[in-house]
């Protein structure tokens, strides 16, 4: 549609040929009736995924630091009104969005999916993984008297003006938990809506279970010192 964009949707890319095709499409069905923009953030990918995402009208930017920093970029550039940040391997559900939007819309801050409340869920997370989520969350709701079910889990929405407010500066898979934890601190109003994490479509994840699990955890430290 035509006009500013009311909805930027943040796409963090690196080798993502195979599924980002299947990604811009699933958003541009759900979201026909709005203006919206796509922006795809890569950290220039050795396959497709760029000249697959110019082709089907996404805006391309560049980031060869992590996804928190690639996430920063895209939200920093983004002109809507509401804006959604949505990882590229199809496990995030495009009729979801309108449960993200609907979430700002009602006047919420930050609008964040949740695997562990009624109606969400995984069909993509190991036992090792749940439990260390577990232990993160627990973690966070004790020390920052939080309520969160979910942390490390990046499907979510921002009213315009918020992401500025958080200054963040976690270049990693910590970006998440970053998020949560900020948001708390400067009391913003956060609603968790039911998501279902599907597993990957295609291609290798990028998620390394120990590795990254530390990162959270310095993560969470570093904010609570």
């Amino acid at each position: 549609m035509s006009g500013n964009p009311y909805i930027s949707i943040i796409i963090p890319t690196f080798n993502e040929e195979g599924n980002i095709a299947y990604a811009i499409r699933g958003i541009k069905k759900v979201l026909k009736n709005y203006n919206y923009e796509i922006i795809v953030v890569d950290k220039h990918s050795k396959d497709k995924t760029v000249a697959i995402a110019k082709k089907l009208g996404a805006k391309v930017l560049y980031d060869d630091i992590g996804k928190g920093s690639a996430l920063v970029k895209g939200l920093k550039s983004a002109k809507g009104e509401i804006l959604i940040s949505m990882d590229a391997d199809l496990s995030h559900k495009a009729m979801e969005l309108k449960l993200l939007i609907a979430g700002i819309e009602t006047g919420y801050d930050i609008c964040m999916g949740s695997r562990f409340i009624t109606g969400g869920g995984s069909e993509d997370m190991p036992p090792i993984r749940k439990f260390g989520n577990k232990m993160f969350v627990t973690l966070v709701n004790l020390i920052f008297h939080a309520n969160y079910s979910d942390l490390c889990y990046g499907y979510r929405s921002f009213r315009k003006g918020v992401v500025g407010r958080l200054d963040l500066d976690q270049p990693g898979m910590g970006i998440e938990t970053e998020i949560s934890i900020k948001a708390i601190k400067h009391h913003c109003k956060v609603l968790e809506v039911p998501s279902v994490e599907k597993k990957r479509h295609s291609g290798a994840g990028k998620l390394r279970t120990f590795h990254d699990g530390y990162i959270i955890l310095k993560t969470i430290i570093r904010n609570a010192l």
